[in-house]
């Protein structure tokens, strides 16, 4: 699991990057809430990590050094858990119900003439990402309501 936790979170990472952020899908997948709350996350834990030990401190002493710490730990391992469980996620196989979407997605995108691969037979949520993302950047808005 030690070697596995760096994969896991670089993976999350690379399914942050590649999910599109648009307002069709924050009704349809959590992943828009999460990549929202782990950004946040990365932007505001540190400081508010570093601000909890500091206040603890300075009223409670060194005695309470180690609660302190494990609040302050805990507060920058907010993000962390963020991109663990989109790296979880993206690695899992589509339920049925969205596998057929996903293939409906891709057909009607090669119908409109987008260069894509073969649909797999096991899409992933990171193969689902990366068809929306194109379906997003290359597709007119008009097509991509319809989708939605």
């Amino acid at each position: 699991m030690a070697n596995q936790l760096p994969q896991i979170i670089r993976q999350g990472q690379d399914y942050m990057q590649s999910w599109p952020m648009q307002k069709q899908l924050y009704g349809l997948f959590p992943e828009c809430r999460i990549i929202a709350a782990t950004k946040f996350g990365f932007k505001i834990m540190p400081a508010l990590a570093v601000i909890t030990v500091a206040v603890q401190l300075h009223f409670m002493g060194t005695s309470q050094l180690p609660q302190a710490l494990t609040l302050g730990v805990f507060f920058l391992s907010l993000p962390i858990q963020g991109l663990l469980w989109l790296g979880f996620r993206s690695q899992k196989v589509l339920p049925p119900a969205i596998r057929y979407w996903y293939k409906e997605i891709h057909l009607k995108m090669q119908q409109q003439g987008c260069a894509l691969e073969h649909p797999k037979h096991q899409p992933r949520f990171q193969e689902l990402a990366s068809l929306l993302k194109t379906a997003f950047s290359e597709l007119d808005k008009a097509f991509t309501k319809h989708l939605f």
